[in-house]
């Protein structure tokens, strides 16, 4: 690896505050200067390509045939107070149910047992600019869609022989081509659908277009039963779970796979594999510096959320060989370096009242 990511990498995980090339190389006493890591950053183009060939070696050792899935989603780390660029621009936030400002990454997961790493991931740019008419105002959007992300980072695992049994994703990414596709590549797939679909409960329902939405169907919790989603031709299972928020509200999860052996704890019990890519999200964030960096312009910008990747990958393995997680490491370095304050400002202190 680059010798400057590395630092840098590094840097992100032992730093709490804003990641600055200036920081860097003051925390490093001058051995690297803060041009070399400017270069670093506005000058690669470090891409998902290069995040494969650093994890390649941990994802050969962990994989296995039958177990591994893949889950993608996708996360907004907002910047309101950045200027507006092709990738810092506003995006529709699931979780608040508002467009906000920042940053949008689509990312791949591959996970075997308990270890799961980032085989790749993509910036959605939007860099076409164009006057929205019914909002009178000027808006952008994506050359490439979300969708076709998804299908790409799936088609590219598979060309990297990552063996993989299974693909989860949330309802986003329950669209009618992605689904065709993963039939097509003979992959399993246990995906979120939105209740408002419309589905046949059987063949000559589906012939006869005798099709309802799913809200209205009568399926009981935990039941699997075999349906046909309108606009697609093959049989899929449908399978409800009824779930408590933390404020202590009731919500409805319907899912579809083509797994069509399985009862619905098994693909259930699969689907909940999922939940690392919410961890992998909130580590990024709050353990590797995703949202530290006070880069300005697309590039910049883009390599240092690289290297908040490579950073989780980092604490990944540092897990596995600690038996420590990523916050529980982060809060050690934390207390190291505090300790290490303390100790400095007693020496101060001394110094003072001699």
């Amino acid at each position: 690896m680059n010798k400057v990511l590395d630092l840098y990498s590094d840097y992100l995980i032992s730093q709490n505050k804003l990641a600055t090339a200036t920081g860097l190389s003051d925390l490093m006493d001058g051995q690297i200067s803060h041009d070399k890591v400017t270069r670093l950053l506005n000058r690669s183009d470090f891409n998902s390509k290069d995040l494969w060939e650093f994890v390649k070696p941990e994802v050969r050792k962990a994989q296995t045939i039958d177990d591994g899935v893949l889950i993608l989603d996708d996360c907004i780390e907002e910047k309101p107070y950045t200027d507006e660029n092709d990738i810092i621009c506003w995006h529709y936030s699931h979780a608040k149910g508002i467009h906000v400002k920042g940053v949008n990454l689509l990312s791949c997961l591959v996970r075997y047992g308990d270890i799961s790493y980032p085989i790749g991931y993509e910036i959605i740019h939007k860099n076409i600019e164009y006057f929205c008419e019914k909002e009178q105002k000027k808006k952008r959007r994506s050359k490439i869609t979300k969708n076709e992300y998804f299908r790409n980072l799936i088609k590219q695992a598979s060309k990297n022989s990552i063996n993989f049994k299974y693909v989860l994703a949330d309802n986003w990414f329950g669209a009618k081509d992605n689904l065709e596709f993963l039939q097509k590549m003979r992959k399993y797939f246990i995906i979120g659908i939105k209740s408002n679909r419309t589905i046949a409960l059987t063949k000559g329902d589906k012939i006869g277009g005798k099709f309802k939405k799913v809200s209205e169907i009568d399926i009981k919790e935990n039941q699997a039963i075999e349906v046909y989603l309108k606009g697609i031709e093959f049989p899929l299972k449908l399978i409800k779970k009824v779930f408590t928020n933390e404020n202590g509200s009731t919500g409805t999860l319907y899912l579809v796979s083509n797994d069509l052996n399985q009862d619905s704890d098994h693909l259930y019990s699969i689907y909940q594999k999922r939940w690392n890519i919410e961890e992998y999200h909130k580590s990024i964030k709050q353990n590797s510096s995703l949202a530290k960096s006070p880069t300005k312009v697309v590039r910049s910008q883009s390599n240092h959320i690289f290297a908040s990747i490579i950073g989780f990958c980092k604490l990944q393995a540092l897990q596995l060989k600690n038996s420590i997680n990523h916050f529980a490491l982060k809060y050690k370095l934390i207390l190291k370096a505090n300790q290490a304050a303390m100790k400095e400002l007693l020496r101060l202190k001394k110094l003072e009242s001699a």
